[in-house]
């Protein structure tokens, strides 16, 4: 039986349903059957080809995992059409396009947020500042980039934690990417006491994270004064290790604090925690066994 327009379809299926029925299901068979066949075609050599040529031009993984996907999804895109023309759905190709036009326009006013993730995808993709292994900074977290794809990207935290987060709010919001990809910088706070000697605590806690086999020697640990607390002035501590003690960043952070607490307390050096002083009196009266004592107004 030849392939039937959508008109046809419709003429068979109102002068005869049985007939028109089976035409209509032998044109949708060679469209699933195309669709199928031009998909595998599409995974098995396409994306092969495309993946060889993005390695042999040495592509960022930041650009090449999307271009594998975009090849996909433009691979999934010629099946569909390819079918619909092959099973002579041309005409409902069309009507399908004008209500998809339609709908996305409708859904892009609903959902401003969801089309804004793509879109700041992009944006990240194709920043050379923001790459795949790359330490980055936003909010109050911190993490190394795992993979940017177009709708989220997954950052994967000190602590070993994969957080997903939307590309809108990578975009909108201040990103710091403090060190190179070959180094991570640690940043420890401490607070002495006013009546301590600074220069004496800075000099104790930069000689710790010296005498640390992990920490880099180029370049030096340094400390800056951050602010003045209540009970304490605080100090921040901060150095390099190698990206390749990456894992073991915790425990190096954790090693050092405590070297670095210790040393304190040999100096000497006050590292006082917040307390509060109330201030006034207290009236004590005494009363006589037995005596009634008065009520409070």
């Amino acid at each position: 039986m030849p392939l039937q327009t959508p008109n046809e379809h419709i003429g068979t299926l109102v002068s005869d349903p049985v007939a028109g029925a089976v035409a209509f299901a032998g044109d949708l068979i060679v469209f699933v059957l195309t669709v199928v066949v031009f998909c595998l075609l599409g995974r098995t050599v396409v994306v092969p080809v495309v993946t060889r040529l993005l390695d042999a031009r040495n592509v960022q993984p930041t650009l090449a995992k999307p271009a594998q996907k975009l090849t996909l999804a433009a691979v999934v895109f010629v099946a569909v059409a390819v079918g619909f023309a092959i099973a002579g759905f041309g005409n409902l190709l069309t009507s399908l396009a004008t209500i998809a036009a339609a709908l996305t326009l409708a859904i892009g006013f609903a959902s401003q947020d969801v089309i804004g993730n793509p879109v700041a995808g992009v944006f990240l993709i194709a920043d050379p500042k923001t790459r795949i292994g790359d330490r980055v900074e936003w909010d109050d977290r911190k993490g190394i980039v795992e993979d940017i794809s177009f709708r989220v990207s997954r950052v994967r935290t000190f602590d070993s934690e994969f957080v997903t987060v939307p590309n809108s709010e990578l975009a909108n919001t201040a990103i710091a990417n403090p060190v190179v990809r070959d180094e991570l910088r640690i940043t420890s706070p401490f607070g002495v006491g006013y009546e301590g000697d600074l220069d004496h605590a800075q000099r104790v806690i930069i000689g710790e994270a010296e005498n640390h086999d992990d920490v880099l020697d180029e370049p030096a640990a340094s400390t800056r004064v951050t602010g003045l607390a209540d009970s304490y002035v605080g100090i921040q501590s901060r150095f390099r290790i190698d990206a390749a003690s990456r894992a073991d960043f915790a425990r190096i952070r954790s090693e050092y604090v405590q070297a670095a607490k210790e040393r304190c307390d040999e100096e000497g050096i006050d590292m006082p925690y917040p307390h509060q002083e109330l201030v006034g009196g207290i009236d004590v009266e005494m009363h006589e066994a037995g005596a009634e004592v008065p009520a409070n107004d």
